[in-house]
């Protein structure tokens, strides 16, 4: 499996790949992760190919690394390893995903996971659908991630979807509290809307506690605007284990984010912890999320909507308890073990078409 991004900066698809890893193997796959690393490397079966380089794309931040010495050691270790398949996931992305692309030693699977637009696929399209087409398999996490594979790169595309490990969220033991508390994770920068949280909170009472874990470029900004807020705990980067634990013992979790969400599974992680969900109303969102049922969903950059969803959720009152339960039963449907499922029988469909 190859992850373009480095698996010690926190991201979505750096926990897909470690999530779905750890899954397979349990189910008797041998799993070998290949990506860079800024540190240890976060878990077992990693090979470390060596330090990103932070790069703007898609409105974020990707550690990716387009090294010669990354590529180099990326194909000694495909050379020597001889693969059944291998697994890229956003197989286009500069560095490892386009070295493994053009490399061909395996039947290859590749994972499209962003949404949104793309300047790359805009601006160097005819190379890019070249690439495309030397996959194997190509898969689509959501109907927006296909939407924009298939317009740029052309071809067709397994849906799948991102998975969760829902016996990890469920079993944590929560972090205390002492009071109504609001929890958010992702990025500090536009687009995730932490600006737009934290404006809220001029609608909110001075009972409310709310935990905001991770950076970013917003950060320093945030925290100078915010400084004489002392309702707000910054908690910089935290560990998987911790976000858990964070996400159980609060009373919501919040996730405001303006747009280029290809899937929701921060949602799905809130709802597994069986925490209140909040969260803007975008198509990324509408795919796991169900907006009155498992989760209230409002309009994106609306502080005044955002904090009134926010007082309802943590009032918890029944039709709240309904939506926690519902919440639950969705996060059951898209289960990391589901989703490992659904590969192994891509991996086998990549091997005989390759054969063939």
């Amino acid at each position: 499996m190859v992850c373009p991004y480095s698996l010690t900066v926190p991201g979505g698809v750096q926990l897909q790949v470690l999530g779905l890893a750890r899954t397979l193997r349990a189910k008797g796959v041998d799993v070998r992760v290949i990506a860079p690393c800024d540190g240890p490397p976060p878990d077992v079966g990693i090979t470390p190919i060596g330090a990103s380089l932070p790069t703007a794309a898609n409105g974020s931040i990707a550690p990716i690394a387009p090294d010669l010495a990354a590529q180099l050691r990326l194909i000694r270790t495909i050379i020597s390893e001889d693969f059944d398949v291998l697994h890229l996931h956003e197989p286009l992305a500069p560095g490892v995903g386009i070295t493994t692309v053009l490399m061909q030693a395996a039947p290859t699977v590749g994972t499209f996971h962003a949404a949104g637009r793309s300047s790359a696929y805009r601006w160097v399209n005819r190379g890019c659908r070249a690439l495309r087409r030397r996959l194997t398999v190509a898969c689509a996490v959501s109907a927006d991630a296909e939407q924009l594979a298939s317009t740029w790169l052309g071809g067709t595309y397994e849906r799948v979807f991102n998975g969760i490990e829902v016996q990890e969220f469920a079993g944590a033991a929560p972090t205390p509290t002492t009071g109504p508390t609001i929890f958010f994770v992702g990025r500090h920068e536009v687009r995730k809307g932490l600006g737009v949280l934290l404006d809220s909170l001029r609608y909110l009472g001075p009972e409310v506690t709310v935990w905001v874990a991770s950076d970013g470029e917003q950060t320093a900004d945030l925290k100078r605007r915010h400084a004489q807020d002392p309702r707000i705990e910054w908690l910089g980067r935290i560990t998987e284990a911790e976000k858990r634990s964070r996400l159980v013992g609060a009373d919501a979790a919040c996730f405001p984010s303006l747009g280029g969400e290809s899937f929701g599974v921060v949602l799905l992680e809130a709802m597994a912890a069986g925490t209140a969900t909040v969260a803007s109303d975008i198509d990324g969102y509408r795919k796991v999320a169900r907006s009155g049922l498992d989760s209230d969903l409002v309009p994106p950059d609306d502080p005044k909507r955002l904090a009134a969803a926010l007082r309802t959720a943590l009032e918890g009152g029944p039709a709240v308890q309904e939506r926690i339960a519902a919440g639950r039963d969705r996060a059951d449907a898209f289960s990391m073990s589901a989703l490992a499922d659904r590969y192994i029988t891509l991996y086998h469909q990549a091997i005989s078409a390759h054969k063939r």
